[in-house]
């Protein structure tokens, strides 16, 4: 029987439903008059009532979409469809009775024809409704609940708890009920709202709060534990973590939300615990219609494109609608990576490659010319704060004379809108790098002095998973043994994911007016140790047994604690509740000699001076800390 209802196809449902609509009406009829003893009198009003439900209720059932169904995976919205579309069905029906019963009769015909409906009770039309809508929905519900009890009839695999009674964990288990290949059995949900307690979503029942997680791991003899809370913080997440490892139980989650930008969640993205996760925040929200109207149908060009923020600034210009995207890198390699990933994520988005330097102006000047792009976003930089210190000529070259170049043509050219990716080593900096960008982003506010047209810098820390970045650097220790190396007990940093970084930038750019530094609000800063005690945890290792933290001492150019604003900056809260704006953050310094100190910096590079490019710095950017004897 399982597998002859299994089998029924919409060709099969409509001829059972053309059979019930036969049969239901006599059904009613019978009901009404208890029993089938009285139906020969009624014999003509009860066929032209069937012939009519007929007729109305398959045109309906055909219009509303039932014969163009998979009723295997049935769902609410199919239970909603088939109740409209009966009620629409016996309405119609209803009316067209108590019509025929008003007209007068017809002498010239058999009376069964003239007037039929006179001759059946008033309740008739109810009966038959209710009737066929427990048999239209009972068919169709008999091959839900028969795959069903398929699904469940597989028990086997890892037996898992859901922690997260949400819509993310009800997916994640209809998932699992719905593919018993994948080796996983939901046994039930841990969640902290006490109005679940007891319940059962699912089928599964909601288990208890956090604290019972280890006593349901044992009572139910779980391997694995799966983390269903996609927009949790970070204390959430670590503290679901610790109870799952005092279990003794597998912990794994599903992607946090700025890793469903553009897909759902599903069992396919089940993985590993990551230090993401623990950092994570709650969500930021965007205004997407802002950042679209900036970006849509529009030509745009970002230096860095094979970097990690210049690649997902690519991708989410080109998700917003960008036309054309011109990629510029120095290094063909990382251009041909952004290249592919960017034609399979987005092949609608026309993109051209370009292999340039952004110190050669007059390379810039011929690619500016032949894309002519409205909107430049500069994220090609030098970041590494002790390689600068020891290539003092290099950062100038490629952070202050490269900017210059780029701001330039883009003055020359007619750009828009200018966007200068900058950071927080750039406020009160000890660094070369960090003074390096201060530059940079006085070089953008006297250009939109200059010309009145929409140039802004965009401040932000560590961003995680770049290249180069911590957290990259400790998985990698860990992966080879250890030890993990951290400079300093006390060091913190800002940290932000990489999407997160990008999506405010983007809205930063959309806001600005000309002038302004945007500086991105990434919560409280983060004990670089505390990164690495996670990691190796969830590693599956222990600190002090497995891996060492090893303390190497700071790195020339590095501070303890990076800071938001400089002192004397003039701060406040935007539109956006994540983003500050400096309004105008270098009033103090006369633009008109800016450019000959510049220009001054920058000779003494290329001459190969680093005492004098150290002083100039330090005339630039008085706040610049140099490093003793420097």
């Amino acid at each position: 029987m399982t597998t002859f209802l299994l089998k029924l196809r919409n060709r099969h449902f409509f001829a059972l439903d053309l059979a019930a609509l036969v049969v239901i009406p006599a059904l009613a009829l019978a009901l009404r008059l208890d029993g089938f003893e009285g139906l020969p009198r009624y014999a003509g009003a009860l066929l032209v009532f069937t012939l009519i439900g007929l007729v109305v209720r398959l045109l309906i059932f055909w219009r509303a979409g039932l014969y163009g169904r998979y009723w295997r995976y049935a769902s609410v919205d199919e239970i909603a469809l088939i109740v409209l579309a009966v009620a629409a069905a016996t309405t119609i029906n209803t009316l067209l009775f108590f019509t025929l019963r008003l007209l007068p009769p017809c002498s010239s015909a058999p009376q069964f024809l003239c007037t039929p409906a006179p001759l059946l009770p008033r309740s008739m039309p109810l009966i038959d409704g209710m009737l066929i809508l427990i048999a239209v929905g009972g068919i169709r519900f008999s091959v839900r609940m028969v795959e069903r009890w398929r699904q469940r009839g597989h028990p086997g695999g890892k037996r898992v708890l859901i922690i997260g009674a949400g819509d993310a964990g009800r997916m994640i288990v209809r998932e699992m009920q719905a593919n018993p290949q994948l080796g996983l059995e939901p046994v039930g949900f841990i969640d902290d709202d006490p109005t679940k307690q007891g319940v059962k979503i699912q089928g599964l029942p909601v288990l208890g709060d956090r604290e019972r997680i280890p006593e349901v791991v044992r009572d139910y003899k779980l391997s694995q534990a799966i983390i269903a809370m996609p927009t949790a913080p970070g204390k959430t997440i670590r503290r679901f973590v610790e109870l799952c490892e005092e279990a003794g139980v597998e912990a794994k989650t599903i992607p946090g939300i700025y890793e469903m930008l553009s897909g759902q969640v599903s069992v396919n993205q089940i993985r590993d615990v990551d230090i993401e996760d623990l950092l994570r925040r709650e969500p930021v929200e965007i205004e997407a219609d802002e950042v679209a109207r900036m970006v849509r149908g529009k030509r745009v060009l970002v230096t860095g494109a094979g970097g990690s923020i210049g690649l997902e600034i690519c991708r989410q210009v080109a998700q917003h609608g960008a036309a054309e995207l011109v990629l510029l890198g120095h290094g063909e390699n990382s251009i041909f990576r952004a290249m592919r990933d960017l034609t399979a994520e987005h092949p609608d988005v026309t993109l051209h490659p370009v292999i340039a330097d952004i110190r050669d102006r007059p390379r810039l000047e011929a690619v500016f010319r032949h894309h002519q792009p409205c909107i430049v976003f500069h994220a090609a930089a030098h970041k590494h704060v002790p390689i600068m210190e020891c290539n003092v000529e290099e950062a100038i070259s490629n952070n202050v004379l490269g900017t210059q170049c780029l701001i330039g043509v883009a003055e020359d050219t007619g750009v828009e809108r200018f966007v200068l990716i900058s950071t927080d080593k750039a406020v009160n900096p000890c660094s070369v790098m960090g003074a390096t960008k201060r530059v940079a982003e006085l070089l953008v506010e006297a250009a939109a002095e200059r010309n009145g047209r929409i140039f802004v810098a965009v401040r932000f820390g560590n961003v995680l998973g770049s290249r180069g970045s911590v957290s990259c650097i400790f998985r990698e220790q860990i992966a080879h043994g250890g030890p993990v190396t951290v400079t300093h007990p006390d060091m913190r940093r800002y940290f932000m994911t990489i999407p997160e970084a990008v999506q405010l930038v983007l809205q930063a750019a959309a806001i600005g007016q000309g002038g302004e530094v945007f500086v991105l609000d990434m919560g409280e800063p983060v004990a670089i140790v505390d990164l690495a005690h996670d990691l190796i945890r969830l590693s599956g290792l222990e600190v002090g047994r497995d891996i060492d933290i090893e303390f190497i001492g700071t790195r020339p150019g590095e501070k303890l604690f990076e800071e938001l604003f400089a002192e004397g900056e003039v701060y406040q809260r935007t539109h956006h509740e994540k983003i500050f704006v400096c309004s105008n953050s270098a009033e103090e310094y006369h633009f008109s000699r800016l450019t000959s100190q510049v220009d001054a910096l920058i000779t003494a590079a290329e001459e190969g001076n680093p005492d004098e490019v150290r002083r100039l710095l330090k005339v630039l950017v008085p706040e610049y800390q140099l490093a003793d004897g420097g």
